[in-house]
This record gives structure tokens, sequence and C-alpha cells, in this order.
């Protein structure tokens, strides 16, 4: 194996075949959070290009934990036969699956993006969105009322209740995700968190929520199964979430259990300058990953396969997740492996199109059984 991204990699008792992931990314396709042929379909194919990894979209603990309301579930128990009967296609293309534990906070209640950003009207199904603290995403969003310690209880509690379904389900790792301006990246910043109480204020308030979280779903998960968290690694904005109060927070999740920190940036307010370009949000997943102590995966404009190769030789990330990429080319992987030429394991239903390198790819063998 002579290109690092193809090389094996191993967090408790899963082994990944190659280090590239398909990034969890909504397709706002669901009816009551239920997963449908759209999302067999779409995640399928993604397994049959070669990926390591596929992580689901962020899935809601609960109903108004969405973004929208065709927003992907797994708040009630009548959702995992549907999660499962992806988890088995998965596996059968020999894919470690995962699914990405989420509440959106005060950016849900909108409706399914594809007519414009627009928030529900309450004959459309609309409810009131919760965050710390009653301060709204922009003028199109709704006002969040403020959490309680009940409601910051009963959110812990749904993030366990959540991992146990996605272990009946079948994942092999679950994702928190506490970025991209979502519930537990509200209560990390400054700008969306004006708590005078022990969940505001200081970095250790703040963080206070997100570790609880991390705590809760790794005592309801598998010892020998990897837990993964989502952060954005820094708000962009003066005054912000920042990179320093990442390393702080990846160091204390990895003293919780977290295995993997999965590193994107941005997605808390709307006027971010944001300066995207080809693996702008690298430097974030090599620091965490050098000074938390803790592997990483980096996201964000990662679309050539030197590009990605580069990444993992030089210990930058363990993992690169590919999300666009992805959408226009659901091969990706195996396209990289030919122009990378490493040999790759391809279905056998495509075998006579493949290079002369390629094998067969085996289903996964589960090793919690």
């Amino acid at each position: 194996m002579s290109h690092p991204l193809f090389s094996p990699f191993r967090l408790r008792s899963v082994e990944f075949a190659n280090r590239i992931g398909v990034s969890p990314m909504c397709q706002y396709s669901a009816v009551d959070g239920f997963a449908n042929d759209w999302h067999l379909v779409h995640l399928g194919s993604r397994a049959q290009g070669g990926a390591g990894l596929v992580l689901l979209e962020a899935s809601a603990v609960v109903p108004e934990g969405r973004i929208s309301s065709a927003d992907l579930g797994i708040w009630k128990d009548e959702h995992v036969e549907g999660l499962a009967r992806i988890v088995r296609f998965l596996h059968g293309q020999g894919v470690r699956a995962g699914i990405q534990l989420a509440h959106a906070g005060r950016k849900g209640s909108m409706a399914a993006p594809f007519g414009g950003e627009r928030l529900l009207k309450p004959h459309e199904g609309g409810w009131e969105p919760v965050a710390p603290s009653a301060v709204a995403f922009s003028a199109d969003y709704a006002m969040p009322r403020a959490l309680d310690q009940a409601g910051i209880d009963t959110v812990i509690a749904a993030w366990a209740q959540a991992a146990r379904r996605a272990l009946a389900a079948g994942f092999d790792f679950v994702e928190i995700h506490a970025a991209h301006g979502y519930l537990l990246h509200q209560f990390l910043s400054p700008l969306t968190n004006k708590r005078t109480d022990h969940y505001g204020g200081s970095l250790e308030n703040r963080t206070r929520l997100t570790l609880q979280v991390v705590e809760a779903v790794r005592a309801a998960w598998p010892e020998h199964l990897p837990l993964m968290t989502r952060i954005s690694a820094t708000d962009w904005v003066e005054g912000g979430w920042s990179a320093d109060e990442s390393v702080e927070l990846a160091q204390g999740m990895r003293e919780r259990g977290v295995d993997l920190v999965d590193v994107s940036t941005g997605g808390l307010v709307p006027d971010a300058k944001i300066p995207v370009g080809p693996g702008f949000q690298v430097p974030f997943a090599a620091r965490i990953r050098r000074e938390a102590g803790v592997a990483t995966a980096s996201v964000g404009m990662i679309t050539d396969p030197e590009q990605a190769d580069r990444i993992v030789a030089e210990g930058e990330a363990d993992l690169v997740l590919l999300a666009r990429e992805m959408l226009r080319d659901p091969y990706w992987p195996l396209h990289a492996a030919a122009a990378l030429e490493e040999p790759m394991r391809w279905p056998k239903q495509y075998l006579r199109a493949a290079p002369r390198n390629s094998t067969a790819r085996e289903p996964v063998r589960r090793l919690d059984k």
C-alpha cells in the first residue's frame, strides 16, 4: 500500500478500509423523520463508490431538534428499522456506517431549502425552537426560547437515547454534532450564549453542555465502538468561538471517551467572513490533532486525490471527509485510486469495468457480535 489515503485505519474495535469518508449531508427528504428509498439509494451509491466510511446526515434527537420538517430523525423507536435497512446495505458493500446525532437549536423550524430559505408557518407544522439564549439567527428565523435546566436535562437524555437507537440499527459509530451553529455550538460560542448561570460566561461553563452530552452518549454507547464529534473550530468572527478554545474542548472530549474530532468551521452567524479555498479547514484539524492528542477528520474543499493523500501522509488529519465532491462523483474513491495507481476493491457487479488490479469487495465483518 503506497498511498496513506488508502491505508486502513482503526478506532477501538472498528477498522475502516481506507481514510476516505462521506461527510454527513442533509437531504431534506424525510417525512416525520423516517429514512426512505432516497436515503438508501443516495447513501448506497456512495458506499458502492469505495468510501471507507459513510456518515448519515444530521438526525434529530428530538422533533424540535430538526432544521426542517424534512430532516431525518432518531427520536423514536419506529425510526430504527429504516435506518437499519441502510446500514445493512452499507455493510454489504464493505463500508463502515455512522450517524450524526443532532439538535438544530435556534436554526430549527425552517422549510426544506429547495424553494429558498423560509420559516415554517404554524399551519405547516412549525414549532418554537430552543437555544441557550433568546437570540435569533437572523430576521428570517424564529426567535428561540432559552432552555431552562429541565429542558437541558431532557436534551441530554434524548442524545443518550438516540445513541441506543443507533446501536439497535447496527451503526458502527456515532457522531455528536456540535458544529455549524446548531444547539451545542450555540452553547459554546459567546456570540449566542448570553446566559449567566453555570452554562454561560466562562469557557468551562460554555463547554459544560457539550461535555455532558459526550458523557451521556459515551455511557449509552458500547465501550468497544468509536465515538466522534463534529465541531466548528472557529466562528470566523472577532469575539466568537476560537481555535484555542477548540483545542481545550477537544482535550476535554478525548478525556471523556471521544475517539475522533471531525473538524469544520463556521455556521454560527450569517455574516461571518470565511476565507473559503482548497483545504481551508485542514490547519484546524492538524492543530487539534497535534495539541489535543486526538485523531481528527478534515473537511472542506478537498477535491483532488493528491491533496487528500497529502493531508493523511503529512499527519494533518487521520481521515478526509468529502461532501460536495461526493455529490458530484459518488465514485470519487474508485477514481482517486485509479489516478494514484492504487489497487481498490470494486463491487463484484462492476468488476467488468474495473482496472486490472481491482478485486471484489468483501462485506463488513462486524467485530462487536
